[in-house]
């Protein structure tokens, strides 16, 4: 089943900046990871199916809802992590937690207290001196505390530290065994292979290519075969590289890193 679809999305900000012509879904149960580099596009997507933007054509709909027309009944259902978080800096992250559940209207303090513990954040100090990871954590509880059946994203592992990102990306791998549907925007290449079904890859307002990331580990992966001078020395060669001998000839395989494959599609360079 498919849950958020986006079909030929255009937003032409001139000057070849915007999105253009832009396709992708994500179904019920599924990781979409969603990677380019900054000013590709992944943002103005996102805020499509927010709601915040309308579309200039093209159509964005979240469980068959308009994005743009029906933009309230969609985001009291989601759990959205912006890529530049915005909080009212003299609330304590105690009160702000507060505040989102009374907006949202729900009874969260059993997850939010899990959250609060799993990501190691002591909310009561004011936002205004917390830490950029501090914060982020914080929007990483608000996002997740009310246990959203859909997840959007963007960027949300920014600005914590390499233990804070490996939890976050449990907290992934948990909610889609709950059946939770994620699109995750992110330039964290680990967390995306380690937590994403499918992979878009988007370069100046484009889509690129959009498939499993089994197939496109399977198509940037290369076989090569080495013939060495016997088959004391090619038995050696095999051990130490895992190959496969044959006689004196070893085939060797070699598969490309979800970060070489983005870089080849960006040409060694990070495009921005």
């Amino acid at each position: 089943m498919c849950v958020i679809k986006i079909e030929n999305l255009v937003r032409d900000y001139g000057g070849g900046n915007g999105v253009f012509d832009v396709s992708f879904h994500v179904n019920k149960g599924e990781a979409f990871g969603f990677l380019g580099p900054n000013g590709a596009g992944k943002t103005t997507t996102i805020r499509h199916l927010m709601g915040f933007l309308k579309t200039q054509s093209g159509k964005c709909t979240i469980e068959g809802l308009d994005c743009w027309k029906e933009r309230e009944m969609i985001q009291a259902r989601l759990g959205y992590i912006p890529g530049e978080i915005s909080f009212f800096e003299d609330m304590t992250g105690t009160e702000f937690l507060k505040f989102i559940a009374e907006y949202r209207k729900i009874d969260a303090q059993n997850r939010k207290e899990e959250l609060l513990e799993r990501f190691e954040l002591n909310p009561k100090s004011r936002i205004k001196k917390m830490s950029k990871g501090m914060k982020q954590k914080l929007g990483i509880v608000a996002a997740f505390m009310h246990d959203p059946d859909i997840l959007i994203l963007d960027e949300p592992t920014s600005g914590l530290d390499p233990l804070m990102q490996s939890r976050f990306i449990r907290l992934i791998a948990e909610e889609k065994e709950h059946g939770k549907t994620v699109l995750m925007s992110s330039h964290m290449f680990e967390e995306v292979e380690r937590t994403c079904d499918r992979i878009g890859i988007i370069q100046k307002g484009r889509m690129i290519t959009v498939e499993s990331a089994a197939a496109l580990h399977e198509r940037h992966t290369r076989s090569y075969t080495v013939a060495l001078e016997n088959e004391t020395d090619a038995k050696a060669f095999a051990a130490d590289f895992d190959g496969i001998q044959n006689g004196t000839n070893v085939t060797v395989t070699t598969k490309q890193s979800l970060e070489e494959i983005f870089m080849n599609y960006y040409g060694g360079s990070k495009n921005d």
